[in-house]
């Protein structure tokens, strides 16, 4: 088999096409193949599929392709062009790669495939493609992505807030609690930016929604209330904010404790904030010793942890009139300890509690979107931070946006032998 019949079937190559040359360069490790087609031919307007004949070609082009033995390898072809008399003068749909790009089809989706997996500057290092174009390809893809993706509002929406940079930098995501996508992201953590992705969508299409996950942020509150039909029923303050926020407390009491216990000279509690931060099940065997010394003295932090824990309980519920009661007994308790830190943390998760009980009903939580954010801060430690706060929103789309980036050939050849 000869170097050309041997790359027409590599490429894929097929009739009206054929290669008319290949040049190989040694010293650059270069293979240039140069592609052209047999006469007379049609070819297809991209726009209306009708078939004419060409009315001229293009100037050439060159595709990179994936290496051939490690040398760097380039498909050279000038592409027709047809004069359509509804849609004018087009050029047909490339069958090496896309329009506005220097690579074929499958060398892009290699790069896409790279960029998945490493960093921008390591796909760089590794393809000796460089940095600006390399997020061309990132960029485009997302662009692709997005063209392909069906407007619609998930039934079970996530909200959170992710820091974009010091100095309290905020970007508002927005989640697909089902499909684990972000959908949306937006700048700063306001009401408005929040708004931005409701207004999107028709009354009818917001009615869809079933329940939406968040903190107990006001702004987002607003923004769900402002849009969403029984807003009251659908939002559910995502349990590990709560919980988060009763761990606050402990840890409170802790310092608070520490402090006083110290100036006895006693450091008992010296080196066991988490401790009393972890579960009960998330507490190393090696430290169960030390922790349930510590349980046997009576000591504030006792307390607090009790209260914190048997809060948790509350999320095993499967009915709300029996979830209610439980709850009822827990803040009575938690408002009866004499300690300040957890009575003002019991006393905000009920002023929130409509919306924590809505849980019973929905049993969403925010546990994907914190997953998502670990991802997210993955890729910033790849990037080593994001100075454009535009790429670092492209980014998001390209790894979290469950997005189909790849590029696609056109699925039947754009030109054909004409009859003669």
């Amino acid at each position: 088999m000869d170097d050309k019949k041997l790359y027409s079937k590599i490429l894929g190559i097929r009739d009206p096409w054929f290669i008319s040359n290949i040049e190989f360069n040694e010293e650059l490790e270069r293979i240039d193949i140069y592609v052209n087609h047999h006469n007379p031919i049609v070819v297809a307007c991209p726009v209306c599929g009708k078939s004419y004949s060409p009315y001229d070609h293009s100037p050439e082009r060159i595709f990179q392709h994936l290496n051939t033995c490690q040398c760097a390898t380039y498909i050279h072809v000038r592409l027709p062009r047809v004069n359509c008399p509804n849609h004018g003068i087009r050029q047909i749909i490339s069958e090496f790669g896309e329009s506005g790009s220097d690579k074929t089809y499958a060398y892009e989706s290699y790069l896409i495939d790279l960029a998945q997996e490493c960093s921008i500057q390591a796909v760089s290092r590794l393809t000796s493609v460089s940095w600006d174009r390399l997020w061309n390809v990132v960029d485009r893809a997302v662009d692709r992505g997005f063209s392909r993706k069906t407007h619609r509002i998930p039934e079970h929406l996530g909200v959170d807030e992710k820091s974009f940079a010091k100095g309290h930098k905020y970007e508002t995501l927005v989640y697909d609690n089902d499909r684990g996508t972000v959908e949306y992201v937006a700048d700063n953590r306001s009401q408005q930016s929040l708004e931005e992705y409701y207004r999107q969508f028709t009354v009818d299409e917001k009615q869809k929604v079933k329940s939406i996950t968040m903190d107990m942020w006001d702004p987002y509150i607003g923004a769900t209330r402002a849009h969403i039909s029984d807003a009251q029923d659908k939002i559910v303050f995502d349990r590990f904010h709560v919980m988060k926020i009763l761990n606050e407390a402990v840890d409170k009491v802790r310092k608070e404790e520490h402090n006083q216990l110290r100036e006895q000279k006693i450091d008992i509690l010296k080196g066991s904030r988490y401790l009393w931060l972890w579960s009960r099940e998330n507490i190393p065997q090696w430290r169960l010793a030390e922790f349930k010394e510590l349980q046997k003295l009576d000591l504030k932090i006792c307390r607090a942890w009790a209260i914190k824990e048997n809060l948790r309980h509350y999320w095993d519920y499967s009915s709300e009139i029996w979830a209610d009661k439980y709850f009822d007994n827990w803040y009575k308790w938690a408002t009866r300890c004499k300690l300040e830190p957890i009575v003002k943390a019991a006393k905000s998760i009920k002023r929130h509690y409509r919306n924590i009980s809505t849980y019973i009903r929905h049993r969403v939580t925010n546990a994907l979107g914190e997953s998502i954010n670990g991802k997210i801060e993955k890729v910033k430690r790849f990037a080593c931070g994001f100075r454009n706060r535009d790429h670092y929103k492209r980014a998001i789309y390209f790894h979290c946006g469950g997005l189909d980036l790849y590029p696609k050939p056109p699925s039947k050849l754009t030109l054909q032998w004409k009859p003669v």
